[in-house]
């Protein structure tokens, strides 16, 4: 599934290329995704001019003329700018194709169907999938004192914790992993126990992984890919996740895996014994 760093490398890769263009025409071929597309939804936005794209948690908001368009990728999700000159046939999972007046088609392919294409003409900030979201990992809000306090009285791991949604927005599990090892935290810790220094440790490393991964162009998962149509290098960089067996890069230990929420967990035993 792309992850907040894959969402917001989307995000970048698109915006300069349709930011303060205006539709001009909408195809849609599959409206089943994970919610129906609305049958209308081609006639609003034709005409419309996108003003603004930018992401929230995993969705990418598109701020038009009277509303926003909100695209999350769900697992398998991908979206592409295209020349419309020389645009090539849509294949199989090519379900979306908008295009604007400057020549230049948003692609959205997602071969499972996971994703969404939704419409809202009410303010954004009091959608349905919008208005329990926790802060933005690396805005200000979200700081040590902050998990510190949404750790209290918190009766599951901290693995658990920075992966709810409604605590931080878009920790997966992936970046979790890789956090934790780095903050030398072990992800069974429960959260009602993190002291202020773990918080501050886990705070910075959390910010730190994220901010790497968004400049490497996220995490290579076999499902995605760039705006461009090439693959993140991020994956090159993880240190536990995905290694159970491989030798720790900072001890030599081995790296072992435990299953959480049906989620595979990957830590060092010797470095995360906090």
């Amino acid at each position: 599934m792309p992850e907040l760093p894959e969402v917001e490398t989307t995000c970048r890769g698109v915006s300069p290329h349709i930011q303060d263009a205006k539709i001009t025409r909408v195809i849609i071929r599959q409206f089943s995704l994970r919610w129906p597309i609305a049958d209308d939804l081609a006639d609003i936005l034709t005409g419309q001019t996108i003003h603004k794209v930018y992401r929230r948690a995993k969705y990418l908001l598109f701020q038009c003329d009277s509303g926003t368009l909100i695209i999350h990728l769900g697992m398998s999700g991908r979206l592409r700018i295209l020349d419309g000159a020389s645009i090539t046939k849509a294949e199989k999972h090519d379900h979306v194709d908008i295009t604007f007046n400057n020549g230049q088609v948003l692609r959205y392919n997602d071969p499972r169907r996971f994703g969404c294409i939704l419409w809202t003409s009410s303010a954004i900030e009091q959608h349905s999938l919008i208005n329990h979201l926790g802060p933005e990992p690396l805005t200000k809000q979200f700081d040590a004192d902050y998990l510190w306090q949404q750790s209290r009285n918190r009766r599951c791991s901290i693995n658990t914790l920075i992966m709810n949604g409604k605590i931080v927005v878009g920790v997966g599990n992936i970046y979790a992993n890789e956090a934790l090892f780095m903050a030398k935290i072990h992800p069974k810790k429960m959260a009602n126990k993190l002291t202020k220094k773990n918080s501050l440790l886990l705070v910075t490393a959390i910010k730190t992984v994220l901010e790497q991964a968004i400049i490497a162009g996220g995490t290579t998962l076999k499902d995605f890919r760039k705006s461009d149509g090439k693959p993140g290098y991020f994956a090159q960089e993880l240190n536990v996740y995905g290694k159970e067996g491989e030798t720790c890069p900072h001890c030599r230990s081995i790296i072992k895996q435990y299953k959480e929420a049906q989620r595979a967990t990957f830590y060092c035993p010797l470095c995360q014994q906090n």
